[in-house]
């Protein structure tokens, strides 16, 4: 099943693209909950290049690596990527009120399809936030 997550940021394209393609930044908003962080970002932004985040609970409880290969990229435009079986894209378009950041996933069978879009939603307000902020 293919769903849909998506949020509005004021602040131009540029900033927008930075925030979500560059491992430093990335460290800072990608997580889903504030007893989680992301301790290592690593990011090739090509076709047939890969990304990596180490995200972790901040107690050290657990962890896991969200990792995958870019399948086509678009410039302030459309990253699509894969990850393991699945697949996801992640779109930004610019209004006159901001931009809009539409991400696009594979569903898993591990967890429900609420809890998938629960917890995608929260990674992609973080962003939000933080690309308000720059």
């Amino acid at each position: 099943m293919r769903v849909n997550v998506e949020v509005k940021i004021n602040a131009p394209i540029s900033k927008v693209w930075e925030a979500y393609t560059t491992p430093e930044h990335i460290k800072k908003w990608n997580f889903a909950s504030d007893d989680w962080q992301t301790t290592s970002s690593f990011v090739d932004l090509r076709v047939g290049g890969a990304f990596s985040s180490r995200m972790e609970a901040k107690d050290g409880s657990a962890g896991f690596d969200f990792a995958g290969t870019y399948t086509k990229i678009t410039t302030n435009e459309l990253i699509e990527y894969s990850f393991g079986d699945r697949t996801a894209s992640v779109s930004f378009h610019e209004g006159p009120t901001g931009v809009l950041v539409t991400v696009s996933f594979d569903t898993e069978d591990e967890n429900s399809v609420d809890q998938q879009i629960a917890g995608w939603q929260a990674i992609l307000n973080n962003f939000a936030k933080h690309a308000a902020s720059l």
